[in-house]
């Protein structure tokens, strides 16, 4: 990824210009690991955006929930606590529905198809934000959402009573209907709450269980490839606002980069972290055709949920993105 990120410095410098010689400091909370990729890009993004004003906006990042936990980031950011972070877009799915676009299970469950996603549900994501105070500057896919447990499980009537770790309301709602017990976990805390015994499963990305090392607890990783949630990256229109055009300039190109490095890293990480959960001793494979099919039932039923909650705007992003297929 050198090469990302030299051109991320190149593209900075070339924007840059003089400017007044005041310098700020970003602190930018991340609820994510510093190995995890989300993490990785932010961090480029981050120098990226030091090195083209020169040093006089430093962007500091704070991964793995130091400075803030990941569930107080975006009320953090909105109210001026700290002027840019990271955040999960479908963790704010109980403010708004639309916020849960991406988490409409076996709706967009490649690549290709959560860009043509994002695409239709960009515009309303933006307007969102922008009434809360936000303003979006990039946002990047996890790879494909799968299901792990502790022990093995071919159907849904086996995953009666599992504690299972859920991170939004899609994930709740996930847990309810398969009659699993949802048990909130941020994603720092995983590792300590399947040692524990706090939670026995969860539904998450080959890249979130590689980097929480989820093999010392459970032994199963099946791909369902639920859906593909997205981080994103916002800044406080306060702060952007009073931004200076020129800084704004590298920040939007550092953001673009970013962006770029963050899916390329999405879809390269996918295969090699599902290979570092066989290595550590799970099994990986695909769910049974029963369990496959009973899932799918029961995304029919949090679609039209969804669908339900998000109105007639959340009804026209599913269409514009059908539309598109």
């Amino acid at each position: 990824m050198k090469t990302f990120t030299n051109l991320m410095a190149a593209t900075a410098l070339t924007a840059a210009s003089a400017l007044p010689a005041v310098a700020e400091t970003w602190d930018m909370p991340m609820a994510y690991s510093a190995s995890n990729f989300h993490s990785a890009t932010g961090a480029e993004f981050a120098q990226c955006v030091t090195t083209g004003t020169g040093g006089e906006i430093e962007i500091v990042t704070h991964p793995s929930g130091s400075l803030f936990k990941g569930a107080d980031i975006k009320r953090a950011i909105q109210t001026g606590q700290a002027p840019i972070g990271e955040r999960l877009l479908s963790g704010h799915q109980n403010e708004n529905a639309l916020f849960g676009f991406d988490s409409i299970p076996f709706l967009a469950t490649s690549f290709d198809d959560s860009a043509k996603l994002w695409k239709a549900a960009k515009p309303s994501i933006e307007k969102l934000l922008a009434e809360q105070n936000l303003t979006l500057l990039y946002a990047v896919p996890w790879p494909p959402q799968g299901l792990y447990f502790k022990n093995e499980v071919n159907s849904v009537a086996e995953m009666k009573g599992i504690k299972f770790r859920s991170y939004n309301n899609a994930t709740s709602r996930l847990a309810e209907l398969t009659g699993m017990l949802p048990v909130t976990i941020e994603a720092a805390e995983i590792s300590q709450a399947f040692a524990t015994g706090v939670a026995e499963s969860m539904v998450s990305s080959g890249s979130t269980g590689y980097d929480r090392k989820v093999w010392e607890s459970l032994g199963f990783f099946y791909e369902v490839d639920a859906w593909l949630p997205r981080n994103y990256v916002m800044v406080n229109s306060e702060v952007w606002a009073e931004t200076a055009d020129a800084h704004k300039n590298v920040i939007k190109g550092c953001a673009e980069l970013a962006e770029y490095a963050g899916n390329w890293r999405a879809k390269e990480y996918t295969g090699f972290t599902l290979q570092g959960l066989r290595d550590g001793g799970m099994s990986v494979g695909p769910a049974s055709e029963q369990m496959t099919g009973e899932l799918k039932e029961i995304g029919v039923t949090m679609t039209n949920e969804w669908l339900e909650a998000a109105g007639d705007e959340g009804k026209a992003i599913v269409d514009a993105f059908k539309a598109s297929q």
